[in-house]
């Protein structure tokens, strides 16, 4: 989703900047020269339990296997320090300096252009230089099979969606949502609605912030007095706002979270958590790091989607039981027909 962003601290107060604590384990250590993987978050900060989370858990794990890698982080406060933060990490001599977000695209681009021996790689963007290994998440394609499922177990006809900002990492999710409600219409001739995005306009409802719970809960309401009963927030810690409303509404309202499976990330709203369309963030940049620690050169890029595990719908969890088990097998052969390319979804936000 959830394309996110993250906040910068900036060139000059980089020092007072939060990095995270290293991991104890020694496991993997082969007593070997070190190897330093670091990181910018966006705006959404370490903490967002969204993608930001996600990618340091991916440094932590490669930690965990090879404690020859040293990891770091550095929170951004503002857009404008993404591009001074990449730069003093450069200047750490961090052999790895990994981008939390698309919106630090053009940061990345202007900072590997100026460093083209420093290795940078980027989540959510796609930038076509050799010394930048991009990451990107097909997650229309779980988000297809999130809207199948919402409409599958909605009782009210209506569910909605709703991004942090309107950016293609956040309206990926929004338009696989909406394709797989239509799906659901075309295969039962119901007429399910979706609030909150429409896929063939682009237009939608967005909180103009990653970090608003209160807006998020106040978009989230508005939703639920149209009717909708099942919602799909796209905005990082702000959707904290939509599993807070769906705790107060004693049932009558679940959410479907994204990035991290949210009773994972968010274990205290795990009851109204129907599922989440999972980016698999954390494994991807755990598997960058290590093979930059051995030396593999990381070029190109790398795309996830369902058929490698790149993105998933994680599982029901306490909502397993409500879920029928004939809808069960009918998201299992829409996530084969997605996978052999027998339905094709048209997002315009999908890695090219």
């Amino acid at each position: 989703m959830r394309v996110v962003a993250v906040l910068a601290i900036g060139g000059l107060a980089l020092s007072a900047a939060a990095c995270g604590s290293k991991p104890a384990s020694n496991n993997g250590s082969s007593g070997g020269k070190k190897y330093k993987a670091c990181m910018v978050t966006d705006t959404g900060g370490i903490d967002d339990k969204s993608f930001n989370t996600s990618a340091w858990a991916g440094l932590q794990a490669a930690k965990k296997d090879n404690a020859d890698i040293d990891i770091k982080y550095v929170t951004s406060a503002a857009e404008t320090n993404y591009e001074p933060n990449l730069n003093a990490l450069v200047a750490e001599k961090c052999d790895l300096v990994v981008a939390v977000g698309g919106l630090m695209g053009d940061a990345t681009k202007a900072a590997a252009t100026k460093n083209p021996n420093q290795k940078f790689a980027i989540i959510d963007s796609k930038i076509d230089l050799a010394n930048v290994y991009s990451m990107q998440f097909n997650t229309a394609q779980a988000g297809f099979l999130a809207g199948y499922l919402a409409a599958g177990t909605s009782k009210s006809g209506t569910v909605a969606t709703w991004g942090g900002l309107k950016i293609p990492p956040v309206t990926i999710f929004m338009d696989g949502f909406a394709e797989g409600v239509a799906e659901y219409n075309k295969v039962k001739s119901k007429t399910v609605k979706v609030l909150g995005w429409d896929n063939k306009t682009q237009e939608g409802t967005f909180a103009g912030s990653f970090n608003d719970q209160n807006k998020g809960k106040q978009i989230t309401d508005g939703f639920v007095a149209q009717g909708a009963d099942v919602v799909m927030p796209v905005a990082g810690g702000a959707g904290q706002g939509s599993a807070a409303a769906a705790q107060a509404s004693g049932g009558k309202l679940a959410v479907i979270w994204v990035d991290q499976d949210g009773c994972d990330s968010v274990k205290q709203y795990c009851p109204v958590f129907l599922s989440t369309v999972v980016k698999n963030i954390s494994d991807a940049v755990k598997d960058a790091a290590l093979k930059g620690a051995k030396g593999e050169s990381l070029t190109g890029s790398y795309t996830g989607t369902l058929a490698n595990n790149g993105v998933s719908l994680a599982p029901f969890h306490e909502y397993d039981s409500k879920v029928p088990a004939d809808l069960k097998k009918e998201l299992d052969q829409l996530k084969a027909d997605i996978g052999s390319g027998k339905i094709k979804i048209e997002s315009p936000a999908q890695p090219k």
